[in-house]
């Protein structure tokens, strides 16, 4: 029987939506030079924008996982960027560091639900060999956002202004909300455009044992039996300290191009997008070389482990040499290896929670990460404008020294990355696991 590749296009619509998420709210970052000036706002003030954005990043990681969880992907992803794209364009009334400040928290709300979201739809729709490179596919699409918004926005500047600006870059998700709702009909199970042949692959179970391994009794924890798991723990903790490294680069590499080597809008658009293109290239690399490992006869505790680590080892040597970049070509491209490395670890990191537990409780465990992972990029964010007065080097080294931190919890923290029952010895937070 045919196999059919729905699975494959519905993570590219995800990715797609990714690519709108991204250009939406790096929007403010790129043009923030020429706005600061206008509504005479300061430095300090930018970082309070961000973190007003981070603090709603955080609840609405949270509670999109657990609505994701109730109403289905469908719904989800359709409810989470009609609000966010009502969000941005409202950006284009705002006169203030208030007004700003309310509409960065309606958009950092709604925005939080692509990620709990496509964990997901990548639990729902893809089997645990494929699960990494479907993530990094759907991270891809977060770095090509970041690629296409720095000179994107600044040719929509030129030619529209900022209030102009916001108001075009909302209207792209609207019109991409309209193939979503025709080709997500439903869930992989019941969608009338999946073969059996690639139901039974996502089930990862034979064509004619799909229907009976899909109606094995499962543990399905509520958020109370996730976290008391150290799986959970371990990818919370991760994330804790991951993810700050990447939210440095998203809100804060056009500022750091502009104070460090006196960028324009202009130049912030021919150069802020090259570090991107090293986060694109390691989404679709880590999240291909796990599955190469698992179907080579690595389980998947070992093949995610083994290629986080080796994005960690990455990351860390390029931000250390980050600060010596004596032109920005030279910065650029050892970003670029930064984000690299971390987008190899953190779509093997993303895709743990559909590892070890049942894809009905995933967004729950994914969205409690991603608020672990905004506590730990707002803590950076208070620290940047204090640790950059003179030069961005304390604030690269800084972030160097949490990619141990993550690792401890990968490797340590975590027991074995397998499929958990409730109260097993393997799984469950006891004395002596510690």
């Amino acid at each position: 029987m045919k196999t059919t590749r729905l699975r494959w296009v519905i993570v590219a619509l995800i990715a797609i939506g990714t690519v709108i998420n991204y250009i939406d709210r790096n929007a403010l970052a790129v043009m923030w030079p020429e706005i600061s000036a206008e509504i005479g706002a300061t430095k300090e003030q930018y970082a309070l924008l961000v973190t007003v954005f981070m603090l709603f990043y955080a609840a609405g990681q949270f509670a999109f996982g657990r609505i994701f969880d109730r109403i289905g992907v469908r719904l989800g992803f359709a409810l989470s960027i009609l609000t966010w794209s009502i969000s941005i364009m409202l950006h284009a009334t705002a006169n203030s560091i208030l007004s700003f400040s309310i509409f960065r928290a309606m958009l950092g709300l709604t925005e939080a639900g692509a990620w709990p979201g496509a964990v997901k739809a990548n639990a729902e729709w893809f089997p645990p060999r494929e699960r990494a490179l479907a993530q990094g596919v759907f991270n891809a699409g977060a770095s090509i956002g970041a690629i296409i918004s720095a000179p994107l926005i600044a040719l929509l500047f030129l030619a529209f202004g900022w209030k102009g600006t916001f108001i075009l870059v909302g209207l792209l998700g609207l019109v991409w909300l309209l193939p979503w709702l025709i080709i997500y009909k439903s869930g992989p199970a019941t969608h009338p455009w999946v073969s059996a042949a690639e139901r039974a692959l996502i089930l990862d179970a034979p064509a004619d044992d799909a229907a009976v391994a899909g109606s094995r009794p499962a543990y399905v924890p509520n958020l109370r039996q996730l976290l008391s798991h150290r799986q959970s723990w371990a990818i919370i903790g991760a994330r804790f300290f991951l993810d700050p490294i990447w939210w440095l680069f998203v809100s804060w590499l056009p500022i750091y191009l502009a104070e460090t080597f006196g960028f324009d809008v202009k130049q912030i658009g021919l150069f802020a997008w090259v570090p991107f293109v090293g986060a694109m290239i390691g989404s679709l690399l880590g999240g291909w070389l796990s599955g190469v490992l698992i179907r080579s006869g690595w389980t998947v505790n070992r093949a995610r482990k083994i290629v986080v680590t080796a994005g960690g080892a990455i990351m860390a040597p390029a931000l250390i040499a980050a600060p010596q970049a004596a032109d920005p070509t030279t910065a650029v491209l050892i970003i670029a290896a930064v984000l690299f490395g971390f987008q190899i670890a953190i779509g093997n990191i993303q895709t743990l929670p559909a590892d070890v537990f049942d894809r009905r409780s995933v967004g729950s465990l994914a969205g409690a990460g991603g608020m672990a992972a905004v506590a730990g990029t707002l803590i950076i964010t208070w620290l940047v404008p204090v640790m950059t007065r003179i030069s961005y080097g304390p604030i690269f080294l800084l972030v160097a020294a949490l990619v141990p931190l993550s690792l401890i919890f990968v490797w340590f923290v975590s027991g074995r990355f397998e499929p958990v029952q409730p109260a097993t010895e393997s799984s469950s937070l006891s004395p002596k696991d510690h």
